[in-house]
């Protein structure tokens, strides 16, 4: 089983996904470390992906989806914002469990204001939420809860 946490940067995909790891013992993903160089440097310009630049990204994260088909459990923090995307990443497999990680524009920016050492600017927030489709078939959070407090419901879910 794996479990993905997907929605806008700045939705606390990573500091949950950590947590919710050490929680279940687990290893932990962040998809951002699978960008290819390309995609950092064009995001770093403040220039949105499109679907071509993340073709190659999702196809080596499907690779690991798929590593976790079996008993054992990991954790993948993953922006996945439109519905082809999860599709790419298995989001219909039995092994896939979906959790949406969502807020409303303001409080993320402002979350994103203060973040340090991201090659994201918040500058692409707004292409983000453009792009962003919600439906999925598991669990949607509010993001203005603390990290505890979504694992916690998280882990509820789960068992």
């Amino acid at each position: 089983m794996i479990i993905v946490l997907w929605g806008v940067a700045g939705s606390g995909k990573s500091t949950v996904a950590a947590e919710l790891a050490h929680r279940l013992q687990c290893d932990v993903f962040d998809a951002d470390n699978f960008h290819p160089k390309s995609n950092i440097r064009k995001m770093a310009e403040g220039r949105p992906l499109n679907d071509a630049d993340r073709q190659p990204w999702l196809a080596e994260l499907r690779q690991l989806v798929d590593r976790y088909d079996k008993d054992e459990a990991a954790v993948l923090a993953c922006s996945a914002l439109k519905v082809s995307y999860r599709e790419t990443l298995g989001f219909e497999e039995s092994y896939v469990r979906s959790v949406l990680l969502t807020g409303n524009y303001e409080l993320i920016a402002k979350r994103l204001a203060n973040r340090r050492g991201h090659f994201m600017p918040a500058d692409l927030l707004r292409s983000q939420f453009e792009a962003l489709e919600t439906t999925h078939t598991g669990l949607t959070l509010d993001v203005s809860k603390t990290a505890n407090e979504l694992v916690d419901e998280i882990m509820a879910w789960l068992h």
